[in-house]
């Protein structure tokens, strides 16, 4: 399918801004889950909750309904499923290895997974534009001392990119508008994952503060970076939406720099400087829709 410069620029637009979106919601959930004594499962429960709560009232309160065809109901089910999947694993991988650990194996592997799953062999552009991320990655985000349990927080890590490579490759191919996918994806998500993340309790502070980045997390960085993504997936190759992820680190890092006063090394600056040209590859001579 060809796709022309104006559309391939709009959906490019879509995918950088939920990357980089993406990037504040793990800001946001880490100051949630210290503010609120909350799991990383319960801020995950929360986060796909609130988002889809949000979306889902967008969605209705503009003339949309909810989705009645048999194809509709399999798409949210498998979307949802995935959405929880993807969240549990990786906050899980992050509870046995680390942040860094967790992030790089898998941003890093989900590109990976869905040029593998491909049908035709990638150009030379897209695998440049892979290994430059994966190098990007690990100057950004790896540190030498990491805890134990680590093989196994690199497998849910793993299986966390597999769980994003398979949304990424479903979703484009649209069944319902990438606003309705979000809102009653994420509802579904929130619900399948709640049962695990209960255990380690769900009780918020009525705070306002706590409050504020519930609905934060929620809105932006979940409700309306999904609806991004899934917008631009509608015309853009899927492993340029896989590679796009790679923004959430590169955004969170710099965000820690600037805001929290977290010095980057010169490693952490050329990885970010990597990152940015691989992605430029990938954006300028990206594979055929």
């Amino acid at each position: 399918m060809s796709v022309d410069l104006p559309t391939r620029a709009r959906s490019s637009a879509a995918l950088v801004i939920a990357g980089v979106l993406w990037g504040t919601g793990g800001l946001a959930g880490s100051l949630l889950g210290q503010r609120a004594g909350l799991h990383p499962l319960a801020v995950a429960a929360y986060r796909l909750l609130v988002g889809g709560g949000f979306a889902t009232l967008f969605v209705l309160l503009n003339g949309g309904a909810l989705p009645r065809t048999a194809q509709a109901a399999k798409r949210l089910l498998a979307v949802g499923a995935l959405f929880a999947l993807f969240q549990a694993s990786y906050f899980a991988a992050v509870s046995l290895s680390s942040v860094s650990i967790a992030t790089m194996t898998t941003i890093g592997a989900a590109p990976v997974m869905v040029t593998l799953a491909g049908t035709r062999r990638p150009s030379r552009w897209t695998l440049g534009s892979l290994a430059g991320t994966l190098a990007g990655l690990v100057l950004l985000r790896w540190t030498p001392d990491e805890p134990a349990h680590l093989l196994a927080g690199l497998g849910l890590a793993l299986l966390a990119a597999a769980g994003f490579a398979t949304l990424t490759l479903i979703t484009a191919k649209p069944v319902l508008e990438p606003l309705s996918t979000t809102a009653f994806g994420c509802l579904v998500g929130g619900i399948l994952l709640t049962p695990v993340a209960s255990w380690a309790g769900l009780a918020l502070p009525l705070r306002v503060d706590v409050l504020a980045l519930v609905c934060y997390l929620g809105a932006v960085p979940t409700a309306l970076a999904y609806a991004a993504y899934l917008r631009g997936l509608a015309t853009a190759h899927p492993v340029l939406g896989a590679l796009s992820a790679v923004l959430e680190p590169l955004t969170a890092a710099v965000l820690s720099a600037l805001l929290f006063g977290e010095r980057l090394s010169v490693q952490a600056w050329c990885g970010a400087a990597v990152l940015v040209a691989a992605l430029a590859v990938g954006y300028w001579r990206p594979e055929p829709a």
